[in-house]
């Protein structure tokens, strides 16, 4: 309960008002509830002819504001005015008046009852809606480290399994929270008034079935966190095949990957029986726990009513029934909600992993201002994702309007010298400068503003054309859009689609092939036209044809830029002012491509073995 405190502290301040307009609605809902049937007395005495007093009309003294609401006078009056009906007309009349009075005593409470649940709507969604906006931009805070060690289809399971159970285990009990504890200590309070003695008894018994119930319900917690570490799997495996689809295929590996789905999905659906099994445990075990309570207040309200100086009466004793029976509904209802709370908070602390990760890229508290006039420098820097070391000692000068290249070998270093420069990581020694300013002390914003990436995957949106090459420019117009595709030689392509700019390219732009892919991502780069561009592997992945058209639309995007190019093929960067060959995370060799050919080295080596 502890737990879910704190997170009704996170989470329900901006709905302060809803709340208290929930609480205000619960308590007059009560207090009705509790009017409606103290009727029964009254009517139960009519009908039993049990009470045979006399009662005379007190006058209210209109002096003092309390006497109004003094519950001796308005009782004695209420009985007066009842037993008037009696002698002058008739007991029927009398039971009449007193039903009708009845019905529109619920039909105030229903009302009361429909506004508090009209309020506390309001606080579920928005709490729901807040956790997401906050996972969300969680994830677009952090840095790409952190999703290299989790598994994209568990992320999504916690984005939408776990928020999806906090608002139907968490955020659904928040109505009973407020409500239940409410009737619940009003409907103690009525009772006090009607025998102390048989309420003292009550408190008695409740507390040690509450404890019986707890003791139940103690390892439900535990197991939701198993469970929906499962269903994050479970993702992970859809997601997985979903993307390798081809692959699979091409293997003949469906049946496999059919079993280990199936594995997967029984063990979830195993531990979901436990703990739902668990959960149908709460509704008997109370109803049981419920009667055997009711039957001890039945035996000792009895032991009180027949006694010599009994302080109630039959009546009164039935009224009082009424009203304990009020206060099972919501003690049943309270340990539903605890159940449903121990296995939402399960699901909060798998969002909580997200939400309270740190971001190890930190902004700077007085962010440097960066202009870019001179050079890139990467000063002495070394860099590992975990063990080994993967950039050694590196330093790199790139005067602006240079083209300087990295090659090398698979896991060298290339990719993770480009990806250090926009701080998608942050180097663990030396340090990367523009013009002097370490570019950490410049705000990640900035930085990026100055950058423009085209990669080896082309990684595109389930949008239109237009949206996708003006993704990072905001307020593009149709004929900037169009300029920037037909320098990237895409613009024909895309005239002879069937909407032009407006048609949809697909998820991932799953419609087009992997040149029109790539030269879409050159036009979305050369619209936002960067000082400082990075091609990581652009042509690599392309036919020799689509390489030509590609290549074409990379000369016109670097022409007059600094470009930062990390090639594979080593014929795409013959041209550049310095290549530096990488081995092992450190520059084995570095100069002109003719220069370093004749030096018989490493980089020969490479160009050997690709015209091999």
């Amino acid at each position: 309960m502890k737990d879910f405190i704190t997170l009704i502290r996170r989470f329900i301040p901006p709905y302060k008002r809803q709340v208290i307009l929930n609480v205000f609605f619960n308590i007059l809902s009560a207090f009705l509830n509790v009017f409606s049937f103290t009727l029964l007395v009254p009517i139960l005495q009519i009908l039993f002819k049990v009470d045979q007093g006399t009662y005379e009309y007190i006058p209210f003294d209109t002096s003092s504001f309390g006497s109004m609401f003094d519950f001796g006078v308005l009782k004695n009056n209420a009985y007066w005015y009842i037993t008037s009906l009696v002698d002058n007309s008739s007991a029927g009349v009398a039971l009449m008046t007193l039903g009708l009075v009845f019905v529109l005593m619920t039909a105030i409470k229903t009302f009361t009852a429909y506004m508090s649940g009209y309020y506390i709507v309001d606080v579920r969604t928005g709490v729901v809606r807040d956790i997401r906006k906050q996972l969300n931009d969680k994830i677009l805070s952090l840095p790409l480290g952190f999703f290299s060690s989790e598994r994209k289809g568990d992320i999504i399971a916690r984005m939408t399994g776990d928020v999806g159970e906090v608002e139907n285990s968490v955020m659904s009990s928040l109505d009973m929270i407020t409500k239940n504890p409410i009737m619940i200590l009003i409907y103690l309070g009525s009772m006090l008034v009607i025998s102390w003695q048989l309420t003292i008894f009550v408190l008695i018994l409740l507390p040690i079935a509450g404890y019986i119930m707890g003791k139940v319900g103690k390892s439900l917690k535990r197991q939701s966190v198993e469970a929906q570490g499962l269903w994050g799997q479970l993702i992970s495996q859809i997601e997985e095949t979903l993307s390798g689809l081809r692959i699979i295929m091409a293997f003949n590996a469906e049946r496999k990957i059919s079993d280990r789905f199936d594995y997967a999905s029984n063990t979830f659906r195993k531990m979901t029986n436990r703990i739902a099994r668990r959960q149908q445990l709460a509704h008997p075990m109370s109803e049981l726990l419920g009667t055997i309570t009711i039957v001890f207040v039945l035996w000792y309200g009895g032991s009180l009513i027949f006694s010599e100086h009994s302080t109630i009466d039959a009546s009164q004793f039935i009224a009082y029934l009424a009203i304990f029976y009020l206060i099972i509904n919501p003690a049943k209802d309270l340990t539903k909600s605890a159940y449903a709370i121990q296995k939402g908070m399960a699901s909060v602390e798998r969002i909580d992993k997200i939400l309270k990760a740190e971001n190890t890229i930190k902004e700077p508290a007085n962010p440097k201002s960066l202009t870019f006039n001179r050079e890139i420098s990467y000063r002495n820097i070394w860099f590992k994702y975990a063990e080994p070391w993967v950039i050694q000692d590196v330093s790199i000068s790139i005067p602006k309007g240079k083209k300087i290249a990295l090659v090398g070998q698979s896991g060298s270093g290339k990719s993770t010298m480009a990806d250090l420069l926009p701080r998608f990581y942050d180097v663990d020694k030396g340090g990367i400068y523009i013009d002097d300013v370490n570019i950490k002390d410049a705000s990640t914003h900035d930085l990026r503003a100055l950058m423009g990436n085209v990669n080896q995957e082309a990684i595109l949106f389930n949008d239109t054309f237009f949206n996708n090459i003006a993704f990072g420019v905001e307020n593009a117009t149709m004929e900037q859009v169009i300029e920037a595709a037909k320098v990237a030689n895409a613009h024909d392509f895309i005239a002879a689609s069937e909407k032009g700019y407006e048609t949809n390219i697909g998820d991932r732009g799953s419609k087009l092939s992997g040149g029109q892919r790539q030269r879409i991502s050159i036009a979305r780069a050369i619209l936002k036209n960067p000082q400082i561009l990075i091609l990581d592997e652009a042509t690599s992945a392309l036919d020799t044809e689509s390489e030509r058209l590609v290549q074409d639309a990379l000369e016109n995007l670097m022409k007059n830029r600094t470009t930062l190019v990390i090639a594979h093929r080593l014929s795409t960067i013959k041209n550049a002012d310095e290549i530096c060959v990488m081995n092992e995370g450190r520059i084995v060799e570095r100069g002109h491509h003719d220069d370093l050919y004749q030096a018989n080295g490493y980089y020969r080596r490479l160009c050997d073995m690709q015209q091999f």
